[in-house]
């Protein structure tokens, strides 16, 4: 049984250093946002730093403040969702679907 845990035990380390590089990883990639039809745009890092905000010139002209604010919420949106998205995809690759154990997720962060 001592065996079956130091092994048990080796996976969980390798796991959590799998875990580090990923959270290394998702801080550099980026994702876009976008809303209404890409006139706004939010570059956000998968470790929801905001890098640029990109709104069209027209947008500026129509001086319609509540519908810029709009879009740029859904445009956040937008981005974290992706955010959530690819964060899930990579973890999931390295957890195995460990995540989804009641406790395990907390124990290997």
């Amino acid at each position: 049984m001592k065996g079956g845990m130091g092994g048990l035990m080796k996976q969980a380390k390798q796991m959590q250093e799998q875990m580090q590089k990923a959270q290394e990883q998702l801080a550099d990639e980026e994702v876009i946002g976008q809303a209404g039809g890409g006139m706004v745009q939010v570059t956000m890092t998968c470790k929801y730093s905001v890098r640029k905000v990109t709104i069209d010139p027209s947008l500026m002209e129509e001086n319609d403040a509540e519908m810029l604010e709009d879009l740029m919420a859904a445009a956040m949106n937008d981005a974290l969702g992706k955010v959530e998205t690819r964060t899930q995809e990579l973890m999931g690759d390295i957890t195995g679907g460990l995540g989804n154990i009641p406790g395990l997720g907390d124990m290997l962060k």
